[in-house]
């Protein structure tokens, strides 16, 4: 089997609640995604896509994913799909860096994988270790009393695992840790998400201030040092995100004790491949994952459905289906969320057809 073309789609993706809002006055209110095709030579095609979380979020940009490809792709034309070690060898020989960019293209080669093989991508991946996978909701940050509106809202609708988005002013973020931990049940998780918003003072006192309460602490600064020292100064639980880009880091953190939880997004690492090599080290060293993506919809979330169904339900802290965020439904056969759980197809591959009346026209093909 060989590709023969690669074609992307861009998508504009509005959200239900008109903003998006985290740490340090970062927002998106309409989020720029990108749809790739992988098309071979038998008739094979595999589908994925790439939603940078604005700007601001992590080293990378809509745009860029885009550009990227069009540096990739060239690369790839006559390589096997199937030889996903291959693929990655290559994208890496041909651009330094960047790996969301190279995200897509190597979730469409495990795509092209199942259907190649009549297997859906979980199955690939290790197997069904849970009939379906616990969501979270993450919650935008606003005044206290408005996040805690929205966390009583989403309860309704199942979910039971809460990102509150903090990362501003210290007082005000202790205000809201307390007034969303106040009207949740004692079942329910809580994490106090900073983004890396704040300062090592300011974080030291937020933790310091929220110390009797049940909420675990996610990213408070900037850098890996910064946090890990906010980490030794309390005994929450403590989740890192942004600063968890790779294996290496992962192999860190781990040997120092640097978290309790991480959040594995899949384009952040450069796709399925290495967030599988991610999670198995995780599962392996006894590291929970909530395991998810920077943004998308429809086929981000069945990517994210096949590897958190995947996972052993111990060390899948939790999922995102951020399909049911936006306003334009961009393919068929994708993950529905029942009670705040999914689950992913059994359809080969990711079990996913975009909607082409809705993506329109490529903006980029390469044959």
């Amino acid at each position: 089997m060989k590709i023969i073309a690669i074609k992307a789609w861009q998508v504009d993706l509005p959200l239900k609640e008109g903003r998006y809002s985290w740490s340090n006055g970062n927002f998106v209110e309409v989020f720029d995604s990108t749809v790739v095709a992988i098309e071979t030579d038998e008739g094979v095609t595999g589908y994925a896509e790439c939603c940078p979380l604005g700007s601001t979020y992590l080293p990378s940009y809509a745009k860029g994913v885009r550009a990227g490809l069009a540096e990739i792709g060239p690369h790839l034309i006559g390589q096997n799909p199937l030889a996903l070690l291959e693929i990655n060898r290559v994208m890496d020989s041909s651009l330094r860096g960047h790996p969301y960019a190279k995200a897509p293209i190597d979730i469409a080669c495990w795509d092209i994988l199942g259907k190649a093989t009549g297997q859906p991508v979980y199955m690939l991946l290790g197997g069904a270790m849970q009939e379906d996978v616990a969501l979270y909701r993450a919650i935008s940050q606003e005044s206290p009393e408005q996040m805690a509106a929205k966390i009583q809202g989403y309860s309704a609708e199942g979910y039971t695992k809460f990102q509150l988005k903090v990362g501003g002013a210290a007082n005000e973020d202790i205000d809201r840790i307390h007034a969303t931990r106040a009207i949740l049940k004692k079942s329910d998780i809580l994490v106090a998400d900073a983004n890396t918003g704040w300062t090592r003072h300011e974080a030291a006192r937020v933790v310091g201030a929220v110390a009797d309460l049940d909420v675990y602490i996610e990213q408070p600064c900037l850098t890996y040092e910064e946090s890990v020292s906010i980490r030794r100064r309390t005994g929450l639980p403590f989740v890192l995100d942004e600063v968890i880009d790779g294996p290496g880091i992962l192999v860190r953190g781990i040997a120092e004790d640097a978290m309790d939880v991480i959040n594995l997004k899949i384009s952040k690492v450069g796709g399925l491949t290495r967030a599988r090599l991610m999670r198995d080290l995780c599962v392996a060293s006894g590291i929970p994952m909530t395991i998810e993506d920077t943004w998308g919809s429809d086929i981000t979330t069945a990517a994210i459905a096949h590897l958190a169904r995947s996972t052993p339900e111990e060390f899948c802290f939790s999922a995102t289906d951020f399909n049911s965020y936006g306003t334009v439904t961009i393919a068929d056969g994708a993950p529905k969320r029942v009670n705040g759980r999914m689950t992913a197809s059994d359809a080969p591959g990711l079990g996913v057809a975009p909607d082409f009346d809705v993506l329109g026209e490529p903006v980029l093909t390469i044959s």
